[in-house]
């Protein structure tokens, strides 16, 4: 669990800035936060996968898009 033991994952999404449910249009932006929060630690893969129903290979193709944009940004 990456947030505090008297914490909830619904108050470490809301910290965050994290849609509340998969129910939303999925921006790159949006995309970008999710992976951040979970490389962060803010939330667990698990949680994301959960919450916004994703499945492991969609979740690596966002990790790459961010990967990519970032490279691109360093670059």
């Amino acid at each position: 669990m990456a947030y505090a033991y008297d914490s909830t994952v619904s108050e470490a999404i809301k910290r965050a800035g994290l849609p509340k449910s998969h129910k939303v249009h999925w921006s790159p932006a949006r995309k970008a936060e999710v992976v951040r929060a979970v490389r962060d630690e803010l939330i667990t893969f698990d949680e994301a996968r959960g919450r916004y129903l994703l499945s492991r290979s969609e979740f690596r193709e966002w990790e790459e898009k961010v990967d990519r944009e970032s490279q691109r940004e360093n670059a």
